[in-house]
């Protein structure tokens, strides 16, 4: 290749650098530039305005506050060693609200137990209606000989209840699950470790 040729080429390749260094510094300032505008984009329009007072947040529309619903919490145990009960045995809602309360379990046996938890709901046809976001009933509880736990459970009811329902009583019972327990307990190496 000639000087001619390699001095064009040379010439081609500045010029198409100095293009790109120049697209990439437009970019870097119009990416820039977008951040304001699409702030006062989303003020003007008020969408995802992060800029609000906290007290000028809408009120969480999925409540009722118009009616109160008493929940009742029950607790029973078949052939179980343990005691169990509600920590607060009764609470009142509005429909929509998000509440959590507690359950307290011990392990009275001198040895691991595995459980699982069933609920029931009265009337039966508040079931349908009470909504369960966190509950110890989803799995399988393992308590330790002696072990005491506090298990929540966070849930709501429906504001879609049907407004002759006033009280709902939430009942679980443990039931021993066979063979977990044995599972579950570490196994020790002989000779005393």
């Amino acid at each position: 290749m000639s000087e001619a040729g390699v001095g064009v080429t040379e010439q081609r390749n500045r010029s198409t650098l100095a293009r790109l260094v120049v697209s990439a510094c437009l970019m870097f300032g119009f990416g820039y530039a977008l951040v304001p505008f699409y702030e006062k984009l989303c003020q003007v329009l008020d969408v995802n305005n992060l800029n609000k007072q906290e007290g000028a947040l809408p009120a969480n529309t999925q409540v009722d506050a118009s009616r109160s619903v008493t929940v009742e919490f029950d607790a029973n145990l078949h052939r179980l060693p343990w005691s169990f009960r509600p920590v607060t045995p009764a609470t009142t809602v509005h429909p929509g609200q998000i509440v959590t309360i507690e359950y307290e379990i011990t392990n009275t046996r001198d040895a691991a137990v595995t459980g699982q938890a069933i609920p029931s709901y009265t009337p039966s046809a508040a079931m349908q209606y009470f909504q369960k976001l966190e509950c110890f009933c989803f799995k399988q509880q393992t308590l330790a000989p002696g072990e005491t736990r506090r298990m929540p459970v966070a849930f709501l009811v429906s504001p879609s209840l049907p407004k002759d329902i006033g009280t709902i009583t939430l009942s679980y019972t443990f039931f021993e699950v066979p063979g977990a327990s044995a599972a579950a307990t570490p196994v020790r190496p002989a000779g005393g470790g």
